[in-house]
């Protein structure tokens, strides 16, 4: 093998696993993204929180969520085996960092959605993230997606209303903003997958040592 080989036989391994963080408002579409990406990235490790919350229509355990009683979650917490943990809405929620580990020694990308919250604290603690924050087109967008989706009383439903427009501003502690617009979430996720696929290209690459 000659040296212009060899060259790029290290350009060509010097590629790492990394972990991608969706984020944004409730209601901004995240879950229907991350929907998206799992078929165009079959080969992603997607990454599910555990919470305590009871599970909604359609969702089932081990892919949206491992859905744990409180005694359970808050041994899991005592031993340290979320990788991140947050009150959200009343609920608490945790990213098992197990799941994640593993990937990443496998040499697997991660997807994770997380709150905003908890992926402003993955970003302090493993700089290496790359997080995206996912935002509706307009505020009456995303009031009609919440009071859609059918899930929350009136008085829940306008607490996240509210607290989706204090976490606006955070967007600008992210990598990426990404408009999630009406009856546009096909676009919302090939600007996704560029991110992903000109990440996987970086010179300079480092693992989250999570």
């Amino acid at each position: 093998m000659n040296e212009g080989d060899l060259l790029l036989s290290d350009l060509r391994n010097r590629r790492k696993p990394k972990l991608y963080v969706i984020t944004g408002p409730s209601g901004a579409g995240k879950d229907t993204i991350v929907k998206d990406l799992r078929e165009r990235f079959p080969e992603i490790h997607v990454a599910v929180t555990a919470t305590t919350r009871a599970r909604r229509p359609g969702e089932a355990e081990g892919v949206d969520y491992f859905f744990l009683d409180p005694h359970t979650f808050l041994e899991r917490l005592a031993n340290d085996e979320f990788m991140e943990s947050a009150q959200v809405y009343g609920k608490p929620y945790g990213v098992p960092r197990n799941q994640i580990r593993h990937a990443i020694q496998r040499g697997q990308d991660v997807l994770l959605k997380v709150d905003v919250q908890g992926a402003a604290t993955i970003k302090e603690r493993w700089p290496e993230a790359i997080v995206i924050f996912v935002s509706p087109g307009s505020m009456s967008q995303l009031l009609h997606q919440l009071h859609h989706r059918k899930t929350d009383n009136p008085e829940d439903l306008m607490r996240r209303f509210g607290e989706a427009e204090s976490e606006l501003p955070m967007a600008m502690e992210f990598d990426y903003f990404v408009f999630n617009e009406t009856e546009k979430h096909q676009q919302a996720t090939e600007e996704i997958e560029t991110i992903i696929r000109a990440e996987r290209l970086r010179t300079k690459q480092r693992p989250p040592s999570v």
